[in-house]
């Protein structure tokens, strides 16, 4: 069953920036963003990246982290509570290795109280077929987004809605680059210098009829503002988050 989906305001943070549920206790003006986004979430709990997992370059940074997590179960004990009382909609993101994990995962919060819905994550691999049927093991009631690499998501978009999915986001780009001592970092690519990349994927989304969250390299209101002018029915803000420690930059 696919659900109508509405951001009011119309920009929220991205998985992985905010933790796992709003931090009453932070100062941020939460009503501020039209949604909570948690940090990925596995079935089973999932180790930190080993090796470099941080490096700068002109216009950005790389950042592998292997997004560890302490799996559903524990999630579920540690943050339910808190997304029972979150001032605003809070939309659990979920990391499953196959649909059968996806299927589980979407049950078990299906009913909690605060939860609009779920994006669903795939990898920079997935093709047509996972994109599908990982669309169609979160189906229930809860709204779908399907989080796609940015780099195919044009590919792979009006498949995951065709599917049943409310709408897509986009996950940031892989990269790699060369460190001081010549080895080669890989790992996911944020900062000012994504921007043209993301606002290109919104524009072909959009053109392509696929309702579609922006995000990606946005720093400023004139970013943001781009996008939605480009047919995006919200924006995700990431690194931004961290830089400006808040939302404060969009009040």
């Amino acid at each position: 069953m696919k659900h109508d989906l509405t951001i009011t305001p119309l920009f929220m943070n991205a998985a992985g920036c905010l933790g796992f549920s709003p931090d009453l206790h932070s100062g941020v003006e939460w009503t501020r963003l039209g949604a909570f986004v948690t940090n990925p979430v596995s079935l089973e709990p999932r180790s930190p990246a080993h090796g470099q997992r941080f490096h700068a370059y002109p216009g950005g940074f790389l950042l592998h982290t292997g997004y560890p997590n302490p799996g559903l179960t524990q999630a579920l004990r540690r943050h339910v509570n808190h997304w029972r009382r979150s001032p605003i909609p809070v939309i659990v993101h979920l990391l499953g290795r196959n649909p059968v994990e996806v299927e589980k995962m979407v049950r078990r919060l299906e009913g909690v109280e605060g939860i609009m819905g779920v994006e669903v994550g795939v990898t920079s691999q997935a093709g047509l077929v996972q994109v599908v049927s990982f669309t169609q093991a979160a189906l229930g009631e809860l709204a779908v987004i399907m989080r796609l690499p940015l780099e195919r998501a044009a590919e792979l978009g009006q498949a995951a809605v065709q599917a049943g999915a409310s709408a897509v986001s986009l996950a940031p780009p892989r990269g790699a680059y060369p460190a001081v001592n010549g080895e080669i970092i890989q790992g996911r690519m944020y900062g000012p210098s994504v921007l043209p990349l993301a606002l290109k994927a919104v524009q072909e989304l959009t053109r392509l009829g696929v309702p579609t969250i922006g995000g990606g390299g946005v720093y400023s209101h004139q970013d943001m503002d781009a996008m939605i002018a480009e047919g995006a029915l919200a924006v995700q803000l990431d690194s931004v988050l961290w830089r400006y420690a808040g939302i404060k930059l969009f009040t």
